[in-house]
């Protein structure tokens, strides 16, 4: 099912879900920000540690043209269809693929993006606000990582009644200017240290086999970083939108300007990251840092904030298919009582999937891989071939085909990579220490 708008008054458009299409073109800006620039940001130069110079500098410039390049595809797609707009990733999906194989093609894959992204920020914020207390309070009880994390949990619990992304407008500009913030201490607070006695830019001392899963790891790293593809749509939705001003020229504007702060977080934190710390450089740099001691604690109370926004930003949609199936196939009645069931058991359990299993690097990696690169690299490629047809070995036909190559690769490596490396660690971990 997909919303129509019709061309008159824009400001009275309202989408499916019961939102106000009011938003302007910057509100896309900052709600891509707060999707993209997350928790990946901080283990680029964990990752470019086991690229290298060479080949992590192509893959992060490759996945930033790749990704930019079907972020436009999707947008100029949300209104292919006269008088309709697919206000989702799945209907998108429905209307390429078929009403049935459309959505077992795209919603699983969202919802791994979704789901994984919000169990990943749950680790990324409690061990954020360990690192905090630890910095602020040196001379209070240490308290397990695992309490952090259920703190953390704790206020997804309240902000999660929050009934659609108008509400949590605040919230992801707040995320998105931290994420610019502690992106700027991270490579400032790495350029003013300098490089580490004895800095090596080799290849880590490993065997073959385990430096292969790791450097497949680092691909799913890289292409975590740029996830707010799973979420476009849904943000696009909200711009309002009429024959003279389609949303697509605010939704692209936004999005470009979103790209342009991206760039300003990721590469400077991955390539001065990796130069002050080389092959040593722990899968959060902001853990490395240590002086000045407030301000590394004020960049790890920034990205908690950051990913408090960036978890609404993606459990939103989780929240609205959720809530529609309940309504739908059990006849349950919609309302206040609905959404607190049904999006406090989802913090719930998301919550306990990062308590659980804390392994940050290693999470990034398998959800990048698993899900981020089909909905990011090459997903909206094979809608546009679908959909647009273009001449083959045109332009636009050699560019999807090369992101579908690309991001196959990716996902099938990073994949596998990140699941072995999970086992691995699992094996000499402590649960819930």
């Amino acid at each position: 099912m997909v919303s129509t708008s019709p061309p008159t008054s824009a400001k009275e458009i309202i989408s499916e879900n019961g939102a106000r299409r009011e938003a302007k073109w910057w509100y896309s800006t900052f709600h891509t920000v707060t999707a993209m620039v997350g928790a990946g940001v901080l283990s680029l130069p964990y990752a470019m540690a086991y690229l290298g110079w060479g080949p992590g500098t192509l893959v992060m410039v490759v996945s930033w043209c790749i990704t930019l390049y079907n972020m436009w595809q999707m947008i100029q797609l949300h209104e292919s269809v006269p008088g309709v707009r697919f206000d989702r990733y799945y209907e998108l999906g429905r209307h390429a693929f078929g009403p049935k194989l459309g959505a077992w093609i795209v919603l699983p894959q969202q919802l791994i993006v979704q789901v994984g992204c919000d169990i990943v920020y749950m680790v990324t914020g409690g061990k954020c606000l360990k690192k905090f207390m630890e910095i602020a309070c040196t001379d209070c009880t240490p308290i397990k990582q695992s309490y952090w994390i259920c703190i953390f949990g704790g206020v997804h619990f309240f902000l999660s009644q929050l009934p659609n992304f108008n509400s949590v407008s605040g919230v992801s500009l707040a995320a998105a200017v931290m994420s610019l913030s502690y992106s700027t201490i991270a490579w400032a607070g790495c350029l003013s240290r300098g490089r580490v006695p004895d800095v090596s830019y080799s290849y880590k001392k490993t065997s073959d086999i385990d430096y292969m899963f790791r450097v497949f790891n680092a691909l799913g790293q890289i292409s975590f970083a740029y996830a707010g593809h799973a979420v476009v749509l849904e943000i696009q939705a909200t711009i309002p939108s009429t024959p003279e001003k389609p949303s697509k020229v605010a939704m692209w504007k936004g999005a470009v300007w979103a790209y342009f702060i991206n760039a300003m977080c990721y590469f400077p934190v991955a390539f001065i990251g990796y130069w002050a710390f080389g092959h040593d450089v722990t899968d959060n740099v902001l853990v490395a840092l240590e002086r000045p001691a407030w301000l590394i604690a004020a960049a790890n109370l920034m990205v908690v904030v950051h990913v408090i926004g960036s978890y609404q930003v993606y459990a939103m949609p989780v929240f609205d298919i959720l809530e529609r199936t309940m309504v739908v196939n059990l006849n349950f009645p919609p309302g206040v009582m609905l959404r607190l069931i049904v999006r406090s058991a989802y913090v719930a359990i998301t919550l306990f999937v990062g308590v659980t299993f804390p392994f940050f690097g290693d999470l990034l990696g398998f959800f990048g891989g698993f899900g981020f690169a089909p909905t990011s690299y090459f997903l909206p490629s094979i809608i546009w071939l679908k959909l647009k047809k273009p001449k083959i070995f045109s332009i636009s036909w050699t560019i999807n085909w090369v992101c579908i190559v690309v991001g196959v690769f990716i996902m099938f490596a990073s994949t596998i990579g990140g699941l072995r490396n999970i086992v691995t660690d699992s094996s000499t971990y402590e649960f819930y220490s």
